[in-house]
């Protein structure tokens, strides 16, 4: 693909996971040989280590499996960062093919977890609704192509499959995000499909497609956040056809600085800039975050929490904005000057009111970490004025 206007070729800022990870993909498909579920690209403990990583260690591929394009020994990357026993739980579902419900406050990775998921199952993250208030039950079914419809009539040359019936024609997994944000009668759709595994197109009566049946390998993956448990309240029965795994914040700060990092600098990458933080401010960064968003910070001092929840996709968004800034203004001012105001923009996102309790941190736990004598949080405590222009 060309820009129009420069004829340069250009890539996308987000490449699908089996497409970011395709060589591992790949590196996997052939290390383990082992049972696989009907229409799986990977054996169950592949597609773990897919996503939990290797832990470091490099997996050696068996002399058998060497061939042409592949590598002798790969480190698996960590993808998800987590307990490993829920990423083996949610394979263990789809592979007995029940539906998968992955809940959570927002900014908790549960997209992320579904669409690794995928892409290593059935080779494709592509097939997903995006919940809405707007959603219709024709984007959880079927629509049509209305040319062809008045030209010739129902016919399946005029059928436009939605995600969910093309991953039961192929086996493959489909994903509904945000399945709360759907009004319940659009819900009520699902009852059936994972009930049955079948949709009925009553429009094609009489013919071999009037009835479209899954086949091996179907599943479904949904999300839904803790936030919207009430905007749309799913039915008891179209829960039982779920597996819950709830996906929490990362509990250790190390783990989360990586992470941060890591999803910071991909994103610089993209740009071709370098994530030129330093560590010690990214730690600071990634503690404030996690103080406000338990309510308490790592010394036990309370914190008053404020509405917005302060996930680690806020604090990844604040430290490529503290990227960014060191990238196209340098020696401009010290990045750490930058923090306190991105911190209220992030904590006055649900009420503006909840600067007050940002303040009141400042007046707390910053406070007492610059009397302490920790030079960075000093710094920060003589900021305090950025919060209350």
């Amino acid at each position: 693909m060309t820009d129009t206007l420069t004829d340069r070729p250009r890539g996308r800022q987000v490449d699908p996971a089996e497409f970011a990870y395709a060589d591992e993909l790949a590196f996997l498909a052939a290390y383990d040989e082992g049972p696989r579920p009907p229409g799986w690209q990977l054996t169950p403990r592949a597609v773990v280590t897919f996503i939990a990583g290797s832990g470091g260690t490099a997996v050696e591929l068996p002399t058998k499996a060497r061939r042409k394009g592949l590598p002798s020994r790969l480190v698996i990357g960590q993808k998800f960062v987590g307990d490993r026993a829920v990423v083996e739980r949610c394979v263990v579902t789809l592979a007995g093919e029940r539906g998968l419900l992955l809940v959570g406050e927002p900014g908790t990775a549960k997209s992320m977890l579904s669409e690794l998921l995928s892409a290593a199952v059935c080779g494709t993250s592509r097939l997903v609704v995006q919940g809405t208030a707007g959603t219709t039950e024709d984007q959880l079914r079927y629509g049509w192509n209305y040319a062809l419809l008045l030209a010739h009539g129902p016919s399946p040359e005029a059928l436009v499959p939605s995600p969910i019936l093309a991953a039961m024609r192929n086996g493959a997994v489909a994903r509904v995000e945000e399945i709360t944000r759907c009004l319940p009668e659009v819900q009520d759709a699902l009852v059936s499909i994972l009930s049955d595994r079948s949709i009925a197109v009553p429009e094609l009566s009489g013919t071999t497609d009037a009835t479209v049946h899954a086949v091996p390998g179907f599943a479904l993956i949904a999300t839904a956040n803790l936030r919207d448990r009430g905007v749309s309240e799913m039915s008891a029965a179209l829960k039982r056809r779920f597996n819950f795994e709830t996906v929490g914040p990362i509990p250790d700060l190390a783990a989360e600085i990586a992470l941060v990092r890591r999803q910071a600098t991909s994103a610089l990458a993209r740009s071709s800039s370098t994530f030129a933080v330093d560590d010690a401010v990214l730690e600071v960064l990634v503690t404030a975050f996690r103080d406000l968003r338990a309510g308490r910070s790592v010394e036990g001092w309370d914190v008053d929490r404020p509405s917005t929840v302060m996930s680690t996709a806020e604090a990844v968004a604040v430290a490529v904005s503290l990227g960014l800034a060191a990238t196209y203004f340098p020696g401009d001012r010290d990045v750490l000057s930058l923090v306190p105001g991105h911190l209220l923009g992030v904590v006055r996102k649900d009420d503006p009111a909840d600067g007050a309790k940002l303040l009141g941190y400042w007046d707390g736990a910053v406070r007492r970490r610059a009397e302490d004598g920790a030079r960075l949080w000093r710094q920060l405590w003589e900021l305090r004025d950025a919060l209350t222009d």
